[in-house]
């Protein structure tokens, strides 16, 4: 257990950072905003593609990882799907709800992951991220056009930034990297490695930066339904399969950590921009993230 809160406490007092700059407003202007791209479309993406260009992937379990953390959101996509008409909710509201549920911060849970289990915990995270982001972009994306929030253009908009997602397209270039044997020659090994040591310090920062805690006030029961199923019954599920499918320890981590991760501060664009209730979203964010400080040490230290 020690050994879990030294790993994952400098990782929340990052983010605890980040939360007192955006209160402070420091740097100021649009520093944020732009440095929240560069993230998501340079930095992370350098760290996936150097990840998986060189890491021994082979070694990874991929198939029944992807039976833990692929299942489990499964499960309980169609769970929220069946509990919706009890659940009283407006479409956009409930769209919230099921990002809230089943999307994950995939900055923070990289960061555990690595500095859990080293190198070792960052492959078994790149092959996670892999398996995971396409899955739950089609279930999101699906769930905006069941509730009937997007129109046309948002339809084809979707699907066009799905495609072009920076995370899916790093991923698949590790990939074919590492399988063909091309590897990464000449200066682009230490430029990636280079780039992407920036990816995890100023993600923590931006994770703190959105968080916003004046609209828990506003949250209500869509926030603990949501809650309960990210942070208590998905992880319970993974932990389950998990142990029943015999993964070893790296794997079983980080396929905790992955579903025991609150939501992702991108949820919140998401939900503005296809029709989502915003203002859940962004209590979803805030809340998930404040109290992952405390149940992932303890489903981690449980595992332990």
């Amino acid at each position: 257990m020690l050994a879990v809160q030294n790993a994952l406490g400098p990782l929340f007092l990052l983010i605890l950072v980040g939360a007192a700059l955006g209160w402070m407003r420091y740097p100021g202007g649009d520093f944020w905003p732009r440095a929240e791209r560069l993230i998501y479309y340079v930095l992370f993406p350098a760290l996936l593609t150097h990840t998986l260009a060189i890491a021994p992937v082979a070694e990874v379990p991929i198939g029944r990882l992807a039976v833990v953390v692929i299942g489990s959101l499964l499960v309980f996509a169609t769970v929220l799907w069946m509990l919706r008409w009890r659940l009283r909710l407006s479409g956009p509201a409930f769209t919230s709800v099921f990002q809230g549920a089943l999307r994950f911060n995939t900055y923070v849970a990289i960061a555990g992951a690595t500095a859990l289990h080293g190198a070792a915990g960052t492959t078994a995270s790149a092959v996670a991220i892999a398996l995971m982001v396409p899955t739950v972009n089609v279930l999101c994306v699906g769930c905006f056009i069941a509730a009937g929030t997007l129109g046309r253009t948002g339809l084809w908009r979707s699907v066009l930034e799905l495609l072009r997602n920076p995370l899916i397209l790093a991923c698949i270039a590790g990939i074919v990297l590492n399988l063909s044997g091309i590897g990464l020659p000449g200066w682009s090994d230490a430029l990636l490695g280079l780039t992407g040591r920036a990816a995890l310090p100023l993600g923590l920062l931006a994770v703190g930066v959105a968080l916003r805690p004046a609209v828990l006030m506003r949250a209500g029961r869509a926030f603990w339904v949501a809650s309960a199923i990210k942070l208590v019954a998905l992880p319970a599920l993974a932990m389950l399969a998990a142990l029943l499918l015999g993964l070893d320890p790296v794997t079983r981590d980080v396929a905790l950590l992955f579903t025991a991760m609150s939501t992702s501060t991108s949820a919140y664009v998401l939900a503005r921009e296809l029709g989502g209730d915003s203002d859940l979203m962004a209590g979803l964010i805030t809340g998930q993230t404040l109290l992952a400080m405390l149940t992932l040490p303890l489903w981690l230290g449980l595992l332990s």
